[in-house]
């Protein structure tokens, strides 16, 4: 019987503990607001602790900086002082013997771009930090794999501190190695590495446990020591899967090394976006944003199709391309003009700034409009609830108690109508979803948010989920974190919620339609290539600082995933399982919503993970622009030097990350099964 089952208990557990809470909470001020003095002195804590331990590392520390500064130092030497001639002539030679004519022009019209767009020193210097920090992040990544592939001991404890450097936020890396290692593009490096190991080391264990056994057992036979068998045998075959995870770690390094120029230190083109973004110059903003997508798009496309297509192209022709643009480059300084002197897109930028404002006095009141539509009737309510956003000069009328009395009522007699058709638990559920859009997510009583949180857990994955689940928001709130992370929760829950509703819905039309695919798929390539820094230009160019520019750069960036799990899932149906389903006499649409959606569920759970996780991202980012939550905390704390405050909220948006992660996996793990997958 439906009100039995475990799902029905948790939703009337989460009821009875909201309704509790609602009715206290005007006479008991705890149930709102955490105890002051329950809270934790956490971040003085960890900032006196690691203050402490970085003056004993610190020495070590600075002379690790010392020796990687080499490397750099040569790196950068290199590739500035060269001529832009011969740099440009070699990387379209290793275009055309990767991916011949097409690669070829894709290497020549990007790198030209960036020549003309007058940031080739500032691109040099941030190509000579992505040229020391992958290898070292490549390396560190593959130990850390084969550590885990020989020493199954140590498995599960690699998986979780590798979930750990994916899950706190970049930011939050910057501010002790500040501390340990010193100002400079070090930092960036190091930074760099810790960020982009875990993709090979990912990629490491997976290519080792997909080696088929038959060569592994070949290989025992012949006599061959466990390093020849690791070496010889093992990683060569399982070199497509680690040459992804080469191409993975590429990408992550290019884009931590944009966000490391927030610390400033040398004259990157990170440093060059973010300062014109100061500045509102959006023309040059917006077209050393293009640089950085060129730089994305030729190391993705280049080391992915190193990885994936086995083919390669005349070497003769490569070695021609290379000897002519030597001798460009012997020339170069008597007929051709330096790096600096390009200003290609001088008038450009001009032209996009003056346009732009000229749009935005045309069309500022719509723009307007538009933003505070969104705020006032779509994210304040979910904000601070209807009782507070719901105001005479925004809605023309007052909010009062007694209509959200009527609210409650409405959809209890709703749950009530839906429990004729066996439908209680969806009833409940839109229930505590009117609860938390009347009181609003930053309003929540804490009571509520751990029962319904552990009542979740408990039916996902069980006592231990739910354990573990509480645990770890029990640990933000006696932090003193709760305020900024249900900030977080609520502008992640906005951006995830919008990422569903048009990326799923734009999945549905691309597994329908292979003409939709076709379109969307190169605008999906775009949007995960960009580095998360891009996504900031466009949305200030028009709607300035703010929560709701903020909104839309997570939204731009979280979509994706949404929008690829779930055509995939949904291309991804048994061709029998379909069949059947049309000889029954089933339309497409009804195929659609009782065959191929709920068989691919634990495909599209997939991505609602993935959006969950870039949302928390690019939260931290859009801290840049104007958000109040963790990510602000992140950023004041990296301003500030106040190692304890990045540290606790790093960890605290970390958490938040891991226990939506743990709860959707177990949704999908339940979903396979039921499923009998």
């Amino acid at each position: 019987m439906a009100r039995l089952t475990p799902a029905f208990w948790a939703a009337m557990v989460t009821v009875l503990i909201g309704a509790i809470c609602l009715l206290l909470s005007p006479y008991q001020d705890w149930i709102s607001i955490w105890p002051d003095a329950f809270t934790l002195p956490v971040t003085s804590w960890l900032g006196n602790g690691l203050t402490s331990l970085f003056e004993f590392l610190k020495p070590a520390a600075r002379f690790i900086s010392w020796i990687l500064s080499y490397p750099m130092v040569w790196a950068n030497i290199l590739l500035v002082h060269s001529p832009y001639s011969l740099t440009i002539g070699l990387l379209t030679a290793l275009g055309w013997y990767i991916g011949g004519w097409r690669m070829t022009l894709l290497v020549l019209g990007g790198l030209g771009f960036v020549l003309l767009s007058g940031y080739w020193i500032a691109s040099m210097n941030t190509l000579a930090l992505v040229f020391v920090s992958v290898p070292l992040a490549i390396i560190v990544g593959m130990a850390i794999g084969l550590l885990a592939n020989e020493i199954r001991v140590i498995n599960r404890p690699i998986g979780t501190m590798l979930d750990v450097m994916q899950t706190v936020p970049t930011f939050a890396y910057l501010t002790p190695l500040l501390l340990l290692f010193g100002f400079g593009p070090v930092v960036g490096l190091i930074a760099s590495v810790i960020y982009a190991a875990p993709p090979m080391a990912r990629n490491m264990m997976l290519a080792l446990q997909r080696v088929e056994p038959d060569i592994k057992e070949a290989a025992v036979m012949t006599g061959a020591t466990r390093f020849q068998q690791l070496f010889l045998i093992e990683i060569p075959s399982a070199s497509r899967q680690i040459m992804v995870g080469v191409n993975q770690t590429i990408m992550a390094a290019l884009s931590m090394v944009i966000i490391a120029a927030v610390i400033g230190g040398f004259n990157d083109i990170g440093w060059e976006v973010l300062l014109t973004m100061r500045k509102a110059a959006f023309g040059q903003s917006l077209i050393a944003g293009v640089v950085i997508v060129i730089f994305a798009i030729l190391a993705d496309r280049m080391s992915s199709t190193f990885a994936h297509d086995g083919r390669r192209y005349s070497w003769r022709v490569a070695l021609g391309i290379a000897a002519i643009s030597a001798i460009a480059a012997m020339v170069q300084s008597s007929v051709l003009p330096g790096p600096d002197h390009y200003a290609a897109f001088k008038g450009t930028t001009a032209y996009i700034d003056v346009k732009l404002g000229n749009f935005t006095a045309a069309n500022g009141a719509i723009l307007e409009r538009l933003k505070n539509g969104a705020m006032f009737y779509v994210l304040l309510p979910l904000r601070v609830g209807l009782d507070e956003a719901v105001l005479p000069f925004t809605w023309g009328f007052q909010w009062t108690n007694a209509m959200s009395a009527w609210v409650f009522v409405a959809f209890g007699l709703i749950a009530a109508a839906l429990s004729a058709w066996n439908r209680i638990v969806l009833g409940l559920c839109l229930l505590i979803a009117a609860g938390v859009v009347v009181v609003g997510i930053i309003n929540l009583p804490w009571p509520f948010v751990l029962v319904g949180l552990g009542a979740l857990g408990w039916f996902a994955g069980g006592p231990k989920l739910a354990t573990f689940s509480v645990l770890m928001v029990v640990a933000i709130l006696v932090s003193g974190l709760w305020a900024p992370a249900l900030l977080s929760i609520y502008l992640c829950t906005a951006s995830v919620v919008v990422c569903v509703v048009i990326g799923g819905s734009i999945g549905i039309v691309c597994a329908l339609s292979e003409t939709a695919w076709s379109i969307f798929r190169p605008i999906c390539d775009f949007l995960q290539t960009i580095p998360l820094f891009v996504f900031l230009i466009p949305v200030l160019m028009f709607f300035q600082i703010g929560e709701f520019s903020a909104f839309l750069a997570i939204c731009a960036y979280a979509i994706v995933p949404m929008i690829r799990y779930t055509r995939h899932g949904l291309t991804s149906i048994p061709e029998d399982l379909l069949e059947a389903a049309v000889a029954s006499g089933a339309s497409e649409w009804q195929a659609l919503w009782e065959v191929r959606i709920p068989y691919s569920a634990p495909t599209i759970l997939l991505g609602l993970n993935q959006t969950i996780l870039y949302a928390f991202s690019m939260l931290v980012i859009a801290a840049l622009i104007g958000t109040t939550d963790l990510g602000q905390q992140i950023y004041l704390a990296l301003g500030q030097g106040d190692v304890g405050l990045g540290v606790a909220a790093g960890a605290a948006m970390a958490i938040l990350a891991l226990v939506a992660d743990r709860l959707v996996q177990a949704f999908a793990a339940a979903r396979r099964k039921a499923l009998g997958l």
